[in-house]
């Protein structure tokens, strides 16, 4: 029952981070920081402080790679590729689908991204390698498509 719910609130916290990053182009640190938080509520209520304290870890991994990968990225290119309030949900969605499922999150988000972008194109705005486009709406999708599997027992 517990897990139902911090689901419910888990796409309640994506639905509003969606919306906000799309108005504002920023992810609230609170936004993520509420995220971990029932991500490690629901982790302890399945699995005791062993299973909290495993996820925990894997989000903080997480973060760490992607923030290093971040700061590769900038030194190459001059400029930052992911924002890092994406970072920070990306370390908060390890809390809920662990190292194992980031990469079908990092795939979901790419390609809705993607069918985003091409109908943004065909509907005649201009897209070019400057356009900017927040990508936590399609996060926050790969986050719910990929907890939502886990949790079907996919």
């Amino acid at each position: 029952m517990l897990a139902a719910i911090c689901f419910a609130l888990l796409c309640v916290a994506s639905a509003l981070l969606a919306w906000i990053d799309i108005k504002r182009g920023i992810i609230p640190d609170w936004l993520n920081l509420a995220i971990a938080i029932v991500g490690l509520a629901r982790a302890l209520s399945l699995g005791g402080w062993t299973v909290a304290l495993q996820a925990f870890g894997e989000g903080i991994a997480i973060g760490a790679v992607l923030w290093l990968l971040r700061a590769l990225y900038f030194r190459i290119r001059k400029f930052h590729g992911l924002g890092l309030g994406d970072v920070k949900l990306l370390a908060a969605s390890g809390i809920w689908i662990g190292v194992a499922g980031v990469p079908l999150q990092l795939l979901i988000a790419s390609l809705t991204a993607l069918a985003t972008a091409g109908i943004l194109h065909v509907a005649g705005q201009t897209m070019t390698r400057q356009t900017v486009l927040p990508f936590g709406p399609f996060l926050a999708l790969g986050l719910l498509v990929t907890a939502g599997l886990q949790q079907s027992g996919f």
